[in-house]
């Protein structure tokens, strides 16, 4: 039995509650088509299991994780003529669904897309050493 959320969508796309446009079942993740796409054949996936993030996420499903991402990655290039992807994970800010989930979004060269997902900055003189440091304390 899948674990799962009382409320939350994804557990009731998972559970086959909510209807989806399924492209990948495997016995750990789903994926299916994302209803707001950034553009078309933008894929999520789901693990099954409830997880809000991706620091309760087991070791044990980050293989087949990031393997399903790879395998949903190479399918849009054949299925949409995708030239590449994008990939990526909220944590908490900006995840709109509290449910562990990678989207897959599929690229063209010319697409529009910039680089409004990260506002860029400048470190200060010595601060990225010290960034670095705190960084590498708090492992």
């Amino acid at each position: 039995m899948t674990a799962r959320k009382d409320g939350c969508l994804f557990c009731s796309i998972v559970a086959g509650e909510t209807p989806a446009a399924i492209v990948l079942d495997t016995p750990e993740l789903l994926g299916f088509l994302d209803i707001r796409p950034v553009f078309k054949g933008h894929v999520l996936i789901v693990t099954k299991d409830h997880i809000d993030t991706l620091l309760e996420l087991p070791a044990e499903l980050m293989t087949p994780l990031l393997t399903a991402g790879q395998a949903t990655a190479a399918a849009l290039g054949v299925a949409v003529e995708a030239k590449g992807t994008f990939v990526a994970m909220n944590n908490v800010v900006s995840q709109s669904v509290p449910h562990l989930h990678l989207h897959v979004v599929p690229r063209t060269k010319g697409d529009g897309l910039r680089g409004f997902f990260w506002p860029r900055t400048k470190y200060a003189e010595g601060e990225i050493e010290e960034y670095a440091a705190r960084i590498r304390k708090a492992y």
